[in-house]
């Protein structure tokens, strides 16, 4: 199965559009070009989002193989992950029907989503099949509510065997989306307390967003960063593009790797 990327993009997201930045990718010669530059500037994987020919988001079989094909044949090295993200407009059959469809090689999924229609054996029965399909599920988790949903089922076996893919989302219900890097603190205790191996990344919100990834490396966490959740520079400054996003964040990695950095 594959492992999380070590630094993921997020370039697009469900909801912003070209009047949030216009460098944001909408049409997929952008994400191609996103991506490419992404890559360059140290990215290994790209969360994707596919929008309609209004732009608005969508979860689309063939629109998403079109996708994933262009972006393997152009950039072969790098890891893409498909959303599910519902946006109001999907049930969780239909989410899980999309997964099926297109069998991506990861995909990332909110797991109050997923378990929203209270079709347990649907969703017991998804969770058999992606992991029978080696496909990479990573889990959403927004706050204590996912946290006991998803101790549970892990507890039972039900999200498959061996190491289980998360993603902690910082700040989600804070005030204007601002997340800040002690947003992680909770998260971090309850995995001390789990006993089920975890692969596990974070993305955040606003202006602290550097600063909260930069908390998540220390902690030997992986990271999502792009305009899907911040358009800012740890400066305060907005980004050019999602290629600067993660060039700094590159940076912070590497900062990282080559000295020892603590944490209270």
């Amino acid at each position: 199965m594959t492992p999380l990327p070590r630094l993921m993009v997020a370039p697009t997201g469900a909801r912003k559009t070209k009047a949030d930045h216009p460098e944001l990718p909408i049409t997929l010669p952008e994400i191609l070009r996103t991506a490419e530059a992404c890559f360059r500037a140290g990215a290994d994987g790209l969360h994707l989002h596919i929008r309609d020919a209004q732009g608005a988001h969508v979860l689309d079989a063939g629109q998403y193989r079109e996708a994933l094909e262009a972006l393997r044949h152009a950039l072969p090295d790098m890891a893409v992950q498909i959303t599910t993200e519902a946006v109001g407009r999907y049930s969780p059959s239909e989410q899980r029907q999309i997964i099926r469809q297109v069998r991506p090689d990861l995909v990332s999924v909110s797991l109050a989503e997923m378990t929203a229609d209270d079709d347990q054996s649907a969703v017991l029965a998804f969770y058999d099949w992606a992991a029978v399909n080696e496909i990479a599920v990573q889990h959403i988790l927004y706050g204590a509510e996912d946290l006991q949903t998803f101790s549970a089922m892990a507890a039972q076996g039900q999200l498959g065997d061996g190491v289980l893919q998360v993603i902690f989302v910082l700040g989600r219900y804070s005030d204007g989306q601002q997340s800040l890097p002690a947003d992680l603190d909770p998260f971090l205790s309850w995995m001390a307390g789990l006993e089920v191996p975890l692969d596990w990344a974070i993305c955040a919100f606003g202006t602290q967003e550097t600063a909260c990834l930069a908390a998540a490396a220390g902690a030997g966490g992986k990271l999502r960063v792009g305009f899907e959740n911040s358009l800012h520079n740890a400066d305060g400054t907005i980004a050019a593009d999602n290629a600067e996003r993660v060039a700094e964040i590159a940076q912070v990695i590497s900062a990282g790797q080559s000295r020892p950095v603590a944490f209270a």
